[in-house]
């Protein structure tokens, strides 16, 4: 036998609450002990609150919320009352919230959120005119009037107060339709209405403010009207009768919704039955009524913020689908949950005469229209500087001039100095070479093709806006086939609470083994993924930007050319960038099975670099590449410099504190040299994935395109 069955056969009743739809799922039992027809039935919540006390309501109500609290299964018992007050039975309920199909008809919203629970009649529980000690007109009123306010206050869209204005009922007292109405220009409009929507066709509204009809006249006076009977109807407006006569309606009421003495609309409350509109009546409905025009006000205000940011972002953003030629480009914006929704992130792509591509990403200080303003000014000039062919240092340089400018002139209207960060790089779309400036932004990452999400530390400098001038190195890298670039505010990677490696941690295990997707499902699941795992409450995230650009894995490459490359500058001044170099280059070799390899090869990079800044004047450039299949891989590690002197093999005394290096590049690497390469030279070695004997390479071909030396030429 089913579950159902036995319950059914021992009068107890099953019951779903779809919160999500607003519906109430009963069962046979369940219907008829709430005094309907004995069969399965679909009803709205309003429907049910017109057959229950207002406080036992509210008292289920709080049933259901400790339910949801404990996770676990909640008692509480309330009255099935006619229109008249007569209570007809008492009821005892169990109540469990779920997460998942609630309701009946909840398999077509899978994921619903809703009560699900069994409801069985007290036994002994007789039927009775509601006396005084149980039934208390005044106190179901006011419990009835704070239930509403709490409810009209949680409302967050127009939307939200229209189901909440419409589920609004309580025993005698059920609305069969309602309306809210607004003034545009001299004529009455409705906004929004709950009921037949014949109704409105047949009206024809809008209506002239000057007609005799009830809500123009609530509009011109202030004053409500209340509509008892169908003849007063007609008496009262004789013009619109015979339509309104047609709806099958018994009582009206009118009521103006006033807030800060100025009028926003009319709300019509239309019932099925006939209503007296008793004094009581009337000050419940006028208590709503000023509830419902504070709600209406601010998701008034609210909706306009909402289109005003909207219309904005979509105003100054590029066009989604932006193109890089043989490239695949997603790109996403994300705006901040509270106050406007606008920012000051942006991103753009743009063409350039030269065949390159120049991607740009940033962020103005400031989460207000000021910062949206100067965003699209500050977009407007990147893009005409880019276009006019300035490097991306110089692209750059006269941004922050622009923004200096523009904040230090009291008229331009931008209000206290603000400052933003910026990246602007450039790609060949032919060879995949990066050449990057950054103004105090983040740095970029790349997704290799295995998955893994790196950072490429660039040279920067300061925000733009900071300072008129300022200089802005520029960094070279290289995007190989199967590679993403990852550009992105600092909204994706950082909070109140996270700190930048904590961030990059969550946006790396977001995008673990997630390299075969395409960009634009790869960009929706960062997004996704990171947001549901901040620990950021929405309405205090900031807005996010983010753009990724893939080289497919089939593009073209030199024959025989590398999987991975790595450029990598070190200024003479920038002793702390050795760190950063060999941490990079580890992070090229974080597949290589022996870390034994790993260190050898950032031991020899360390070496190298240090000769160049204790030897030579000028700075040391770095390239480094990766060829090969797993498990037969080789590195090659060129550093160039602008000293003409070669590097000399030592053997220095046991005393000595210097002289070591080429010692342990000889000893350590399996191939290395140096060689002249015009105003300078350049110092290499190469390390294979796996130890090798102890053979040197010859002629090899470097990233220079020029032929090496053998081992130990130069030494």
């Amino acid at each position: 036998m089913r579950t159902e069955d036995v319950l059914a056969a021992s009068g107890t009743g099953m019951w779903s609450w779809d919160e999500i739809r607003g519906v109430v799922a009963l069962d046979a039992v369940a219907a008829g002990l709430l005094g309907l027809p004995a069969e399965p039935v679909t009803l709205s919540e309003a429907a049910v609150r017109s057959r229950v006390p207002i406080q036992d309501y509210i008292e289920l109500q709080r049933a259901t919320a400790l339910a949801e609290a404990e996770g676990g299964v909640a008692e509480v018992e309330f009255r099935i009352v006619t229109a008249e007050g007569e209570v007809q039975r008492t009821l005892r309920a169990r109540v469990r919230r779920i997460e998942g199909q609630a309701g009946a008809e909840a398999g077509e919203r899978p994921g619903a959120t809703g009560i699900l629970g069994t409801v069985v009649e007290l036994p002994g529980a007789a039927r009775r005119q509601a006396g005084a000690e149980d039934w208390d007109w005044p106190r179901a009123r006011e419990a009835f009037v704070l239930d509403a306010g709490r409810a009209l206050s949680e409302a967050r869209t127009t939307e939200d107060v229209l189901r909440v204005s419409a589920s609004l009922v309580m025993p005698g007292f059920s609305p069969d339709a309602i309306a809210i109405f607004a003034r545009e220009g001299d004529r009455l409009k409705p906004i929004a209405y709950r009921g037949p929507q014949d109704d409105l066709e047949a009206m024809g509204f809008p209506l002239g403010l000057e007609r005799d009809y009830p809500g123009s006249e609530v509009m011109r006076t202030g004053r409500a009207i209340y509509l008892s009977t169908p003849a007063e109807f007609r008496e009262r407006y004789p013009e619109f009768a015979p339509t309104v006569m047609g709806f099958g309606r018994e009582s009206w009421a009118y009521l103006p919704l006033v807030v800060g003495g100025r009028m926003i609309g009319v709300w019509m409350v239309a019932f099925g039955t006939h209503v007296d509109f008793s004094v009581g009546d009337r000050g419940m409905l006028s208590a709503l009524a000023r509830l419902l025009a504070q709600a209406l006000s601010r998701t008034f205000l609210q909706d306009t913020e909402r289109e005003l940011s909207a219309d904005l972002q979509h105003t100054m953003r590029p066009a989604p689908s932006p193109a890089v030629p043989g490239m695949q480009v997603a790109a996403r914006y994300v705006p901040t949950a509270g106050g406007l929704q606008v920012g000051g992130d942006w991103y753009d792509v743009i063409p350039l005469p030269s065949g390159r591509v120049a991607l740009i990403i940033g962020d103005v200080q400031g989460h207000d229209v000021r910062a949206a303003a100067v965003m699209a000014q500050l977009r407007i000039v990147l893009r005409a500087y880019a276009s006019e062919g300035h490097h991306p240092d110089g692209v750059l340089a006269r941004a922050t001039r622009f923004l200096s400018a523009l904040s230090a002139d009291p008229e331009a209207g931008v209000g206290e100095a603000r400052f933003a960060t910026c990246l602007y790089a450039e790609i060949d779309p032919g060879t995949g070479t990066l050449e990057i400036a950054r103004a105090g932004h983040l740095d970029p990452a790349m997704m290799l093709s295995d998955g893994t999400v790196v950072s490429r530390p660039t040279v920067g400098g300061l925000p733009l806006g900071i300072v008129a001038q300022e200089d802005y190195p520029v960094t070279r890298l290289s995007l190989q086939p199967g590679e993403t670039l990852l550009l992105c505010t600092d909204g994706l990677v950082e909070s109140g609470r996270d700190d930048l490696d904590t961030g990059w941690a969550r946006v790396t295990k977001a995008v673990k083994g997630l390299s075969g997707l395409h960009v634009d499902d790869l960009a929706d699941t960062l997004i996704e993924t990171v947001q549901a795992t901040s620990p950021v409450p929405p309405e205090d995230r900031d807005d996010i930007a983010l753009l990724l650009l893939r080289r497919p894995a089939g593009a073209p490459v030199r024959e025989g050319g590398p999987m991975r490359r790595l450029v990598f500058t070190v200024g003479q001044s920038e002793p702390d960038r050795v760190a950063g170099a060999r941490a990079q280059l580890a992070t090229l070799l974080h597949d290589w099975p022996v870390t034994e390899r790993v260190f050898l090869a950032t031991l020899l990079l360390s070496e190298v670099l240090t000769n160049v800044l204790r030897h030579t004047e000028g700075d040391a450039l770095l390239v480094a590449e990766l060829s090969g299949r797993p498990g037969e891989r080789l590195l090659r590690v060129e550093v160039s410099d602008t000293s003409d002197a070669m590097p000399h093999l030592r053997h220095p005394g046991e005393l000595a504190s210097a002289g070591r290096g080429l010692l342990l590049l000889d000893a350590l690497a399996d191939g290395w040299g140096a060689t002249p390469r015009g105003t300078g030279k350049t110092t290499w070695f190469e390390l294979r994935e796996s130890p090798t004997g102890r053979e040197r390479p010859t002629g090899q071909e470097g990233p220079t395109g020029r032929e090496a030396p053998t081992g130990r030429e130069g030494s």
